[in-house]
């Protein structure tokens, strides 16, 4: 059985503010160590589970935070940007289940730690075929495309109450932290983190599944965007078209196709 794990950043255990998560900032280093961490507690979990194969694919930022040295010997990493899928590379290479791990709630979300979708500066709110979704419903999506179930999420109480509302009561999810504010939480120890973890994980490969998320086609892939000028700007993607001041649409053959146009229009603005 093969499992990616998709693991993000925000959501990880004792992560609060945007310096614990930025390259350039001091925090940074001591919480790639608690990343790298947290996702083999996952990947111990899955492999007691009955996983046989483990890809890890970095998926916080420029996608080079988890530390390959620290890394579970019997998993493999995917690592760096651009890559296909983005945040679901791998997905495609006959992967059974996949797991998200350290996530956040989409932009907007009230009691959230540093809740956004895709970009702080760009996004206001992502649409597919006129649903509002956060980065686990996009993910969960990409993943549907290719028949794969999401089956475990991890990060604060809100993305975890966001990911079972989207995916249905056969997910497994684990709260590592309750948020006061978007920056400030109350926050398990990372070895009380993990263990809840590896439990979740090792109960996501046995129990049933919940259904991957399937899209219906053609995609409609919609941003708004917190500027007009920057919805002008991703309109002149050909096929594109500004619905609103600051909401530009774009419809893809399917979920993949609109993800890329998404990334186009992203790009532009």
């Amino acid at each position: 059985m093969k499992i990616l794990i998709s693991v993000d950043m925000e959501g990880i255990a004792g992560v609060t503010c945007w310096d614990d998560v930025t390259e350039t900032k001091p925090a940074y280093e001591r919480f790639r160590k608690v990343m790298t961490d947290e996702v083999n507690a996952a990947v111990e979990g899955a492999l007691a589970g009955g996983a046989t194969d483990i890809l890890v694919n970095d998926s916080h930022d420029g996608m080079r935070n988890v530390l390959i040295e620290d890394l579970h010997p019997k998993a493999e990493l995917i690592s760096g940007y651009p890559k296909p899928l983005g945040m679901m590379c791998g997905v495609d290479s006959g992967v059974d289940l996949a797991f998200l791990i350290g996530y956040h709630a989409k932009a907007g979300t009230p009691g959230a730690i540093l809740d956004h979708t895709w970009s702080s500066s760009r996004v206001y709110a992502l649409y597919i075929n006129g649903q509002e979704l956060g980065e686990t419903g996009l993910c969960a999506a990409l993943a549907g495309h290719f028949n794969v179930a999401v089956a475990l999420v991890t990060g604060d109480r809100a993305v975890t109450e966001e990911a079972q509302a989207l995916l249905g009561p056969d997910l497994q999810t684990v709260a590592v932290k309750d948020a006061y504010c978007r920056s400030s939480a109350r926050c398990l120890s990372p070895r009380e983190a993990h263990a809840r973890v590896r439990a979740a994980a090792q109960a996501a490969v046995g129990s049933p599944w919940p259904k991957p998320l399937v899209i219906e086609q053609p995609v409609r892939v919609g941003v708004e965007f917190m500027t007009s000028v920057q919805a002008e700007n991703a309109a002149t993607l050909p096929g594109a078209q500004l619905v609103s001041g600051r909401r530009a649409d774009w419809v893809g053959e399917d979920v993949t196709k609109a993800y890329r146009g998404m990334l186009a229009m992203l790009a532009l603005a």
